[in-house]
């Protein structure tokens, strides 16, 4: 039985046309019913497969504070002020982590796009210079999460510096890596793969793909994994 429906993605279509209070107020128990219900069993039945990676990954299925993020969007400091995320975002984090910036696994679902994730997003600065540091010092490591990413169709993405960071040469073989300001491994999914009925599954062997990188990241900042 497949939990997420194209009704989740039409419900989200017209929260894009109709992203007010009043209207998402109005409309509730469609979202209760076709966002976010799916959304905690899906998290309910990627509990066991999250726990097989690793017993250090939550998956929660709580309304608030668990492994969905809230619909609400943070716009005070945004000069787009509406009110309603217009995706739905899921993570399983690591339980160390105290906020989105956690490494951790995610999956993204919006009518411009699906994907998963895994790594870390927005590292503070102690992180990313800690991470930096594994990958001047342990290259290798690093060099075969890449490789174990690429062939199952992951990419590495995120925010990059310009130039080199402070201390590294313009000549270092990995500077490209070393300029990440993000961690973050991506692969697209169809919303037809989102809604067929075996989706905990398929993201459980996707997942899988990315354990030499969380391995590495958590190897990284001192955490267990």
């Amino acid at each position: 039985m497949s939990l997420f429906s194209p009704a989740c993605f039409e419900f989200l279509n017209q929260l894009s046309v109709n992203n007010d209070r009043e209207w998402f107020k109005a409309n509730q128990q469609t979202y209760e019913d076709k966002v976010r219900t799916p959304a905690l069993k899906f998290i309910e039945a990627m509990q066991p497969q999250i726990l097989a990676l690793s017993p250090r990954l939550t998956a929660v299925p709580k309304k608030v504070g668990g492994s969905m993020m809230r619909p609400q969007r943070d716009s005070r400091f945004s000069k787009d002020k509406t009110p309603y995320k217009t995706n739905v975002g899921i993570q399983f984090r690591h339980f160390q982590g105290k906020d989105v910036h956690a490494p951790g696994l995610y999956l993204h679902l919006a009518n411009d796009g699906c994907f998963l994730g895994a790594g870390i997003w927005h590292p503070e600065s102690k992180a990313l210079n800690a991470i930096r540091s594994c990958i001047d010092e342990n290259p290798n490591g690093y060099k075969k999460a890449l490789r174990e990413l690429t062939s199952h169709g992951f990419e590495m993405q995120g925010s990059k510096l310009i130039r080199p960071p402070k201390g590294y040469d313009k000549g270092h073989p990995l500077l490209e890596e070393l300029k990440r300001k993000d961690f973050i491994a991506i692969k697209p999914l169809s919303i037809e793969q989102v809604c067929a009925a075996d989706f905990a599954d398929i993201c459980a062997q996707e997942f899988a793909a990315c354990q030499q990188l969380m391995h590495y990241l958590c190897f990284a900042l001192d955490l267990d994994f």
